[in-house]
Order: structure tokens, then sequence, then C-alpha cells
């Protein structure tokens, strides 16, 4: 099996909800939501992609760089290099049931596993898809995180309870789904949290001896407040371009965040990362690691378990040699002096 054969399955499994397109850049997608495209006009999906390409990485090859250290460690996981793969639930009427969602998530936490990584297990308005993305994980030892939605505090803290009951380790919320679309049509729309909410919400997650992420920040105000209410983590990006028309893509806001909050919670980022290469640049803005969400989707559709080792693999072998190619030894060195030119 290689990456061709399981973008061929995918695509025809997915019967055309996904085109599985040779650049995956939200263009045949642009509106599809429920589905795998980006929200109206697809300009936030698209602006993700559009961010990454227009950086440049600088080569430098005078230098003893040979074999750069890639794994690291990030909130209590140990992790074969600074990847994690996105939440993606409601795999039956975003893709046409293509696959199950059991046998979407058992792909993806296994095929994590395989190669050293981690896997985002979703939420939803259907209470089962957590519960069998959490199912998984308690087979594995926990080795799952889970994306509770920032639902009102009672239903909030009853899943709280499932994933720490499941063995997790470290649990996040995707706040940048209150702008989503299916969550309203299906009578269960989300809001946003005030300060005392999030720290609310963290207090619930350390009390249960889990470390906690907030997903889709956007503003340095926002990742100050995160930080301020005891957040461990935060995620920047705008939710794969899903939630609101318009917005500026992941790369474009991680900088100034980064200048703001680097070095006092953990960071990562997400939005159009396709490879290697794009990883080096998220982590030369700034990040500490990266999470991709549709590439995985396909490959864990169209190659099972074996699809999303397979996938990392590519991603492995692309960062180590961009990280050759700029003379990174350590992801833990990269910053935007790999960048061409310096930003």
């Amino acid at each position: 099996m290689d990456i061709k054969e399981i973008r061929n399955a995918a695509r025809a499994l997915a019967k055309g909800s996904c085109r599985v397109c040779p650049v995956c850049d939200g263009r045949a997608c642009a509106g599809e939501v429920p589905g795998m495209g980006g929200a109206g006009s697809g300009a936030a999906f698209a602006a993700n992609i559009a961010a990454l390409a227009s950086l440049r990485l600088a080569p430098r090859l005078i230098h003893s760089v040979r074999q750069p250290k890639m794994g690291i460690s990030l909130l209590g996981l140990s992790l074969s290099l600074p990847l994690l793969i996105g939440p993606i639930g409601g795999i039956g009427f975003n893709l046409n049931g293509a696959v199950s969602e059991e046998e979407y998530q058992e792909a993806v936490v296994d095929g994590a596993l395989q190669a050293g990584i981690i896997a985002g297990l979703p939420d939803a308005v259907n209470p089962e898809i957590l519960r069998t993305g959490l199912a998984c994980a308690r087979r594995r030892g926990g080795k799952g995180i889970p994306f509770i939605k920032p639902w009102e505090p009672e239903p909030f803290e009853e899943k709280m309870d499932l994933a720490a009951a499941a063995g997790c380790a470290l649990v996040g919320s995707d706040l940048d789904s209150v702008g989503l679309v299916t969550l309203t049509r299906q009578g269960h729309p989300v809001y946003p949290k005030s300060r005392r909410d999030l720290a609310r919400m963290a207090d619930m997650a350390h009390s249960r001896s889990l470390r906690f992420l907030i997903k889709g920040i956007m503003a340095v105000e926002d990742a100050i407040i995160c930080l301020e209410a005891g957040v461990d983590g935060i995620i920047v990006g705008n939710h794969g371009g899903r939630v609101l028309d318009y917005a500026p893509g992941g790369a474009e806001a991680l900088p100034a965040i980064a200048t703001a909050v680097s070095g006092r919670m953990a960071l990562l980022a997400d939005g159009g990362i396709r490879g290697g290469v794009d990883i080096l640049k998220m982590l030369a803005l700034g990040a500490d690691a990266v999470l991709i969400g549709r590439p995985y989707a396909i490959a864990a559709i169209g190659g099972g378990a074996e699809g999303v080792a397979l996938y990392t693999q590519m991603c492995r072998e692309q960062l180590e040699q961009a990280m050759v190619m700029t003379g990174c030894a350590d992801v833990a060195l990269a910053g935007p002096h790999l960048l061409f030119p310096g930003r």
C-alpha cells in the first residue's frame, strides 16, 4: 500500500463527498458544510493554505546536522514528532458513510500509536461519537485526546468524567465550534465562553488530574485570557475554515500569539498543514507542535490504521529532510531564523 493507493481507495468510498483533490485547498468543496469544505465562500479554508504557501524556508548546507531530533514531550505526552491528529467527527454525514464512526476512530487511534503520535477524539450532538472514540482510547490505555464541545456546564462535566474514566491524560475543548452550522441545525448550538467559564472548565479538568487545551484561538487577547484562566495549552487555528468565512489562516495569527504566550503555555497550531515542510514552517512561527485534520481523514478512510501510519511516516521523512536542509538540529530549536527572508 502506498499514498496513491490510499487516496484512490478513499476517493471511491467517499462518493463525491470529498473529491480527494491533488491539492487539498478547499476549492472544489467551498461551502460544503456539512461535508469537508469551508464555510461560505471557502475563503478561510483557502487562507490556511495560502498563509503557509507564502512562507519560504532558508536553505543552509554548511553544518553538521545529519539526524535531527524530532521527538518532543508535550503536556505529559511523548511524541515521535511534533504532530497530533486533529479530531474529526461525523464521518457518516460528512462523508456519505464512507466508513463507520467506529472504523474511523479505530483507524486513527491505532495508526497514530503505530507511528508514535496520538489522535484527537471528536465530540458531537450524538453522544455515541465521543463514546466510540473514548472506548477506542480506553482499550489502548487512554491513548487519545478527547475534544469536548463547549456545552453548558452540566453536560460538559459529564463528558469530562467520561474522558477521565477512559484513562486519558489530556482533554481539550474546541471553542471555535461555536460557529458550526451543523450543531445549530441539530438544535444544540454552543456559545462563546467568558474568562470565568474558561477558569471553571480548566478547574474541572485539573480536579480530575487532566491537563486542558483550548482549540481555535486566533487573537492575542484570547490567548492571554486562556493563560490567565489556567488553561495548559492552546491550539491556534480557524477550525479548518469551517466556522467563519474570511477568517485569516492559522499561520497568519500564530506569530503574534507566540510572542505573547510562548514559553508560558503549550502552543499548538493547525490549518492547511499537509506535510513535513508545513510542520517545520509552523514550528518556525512559534508552535510547539501541530495538528493535521483532513489528510488524516483521507488516510484513515482509504487505508485504515496502516494508511494513518503511512501518512505519518511521509510527514516524518519530509520533516527530517527539511530540517537537514535548513540546518535545524532539533525541533525545539526551530524559529524565525529558518524562514527566508527572516521574519
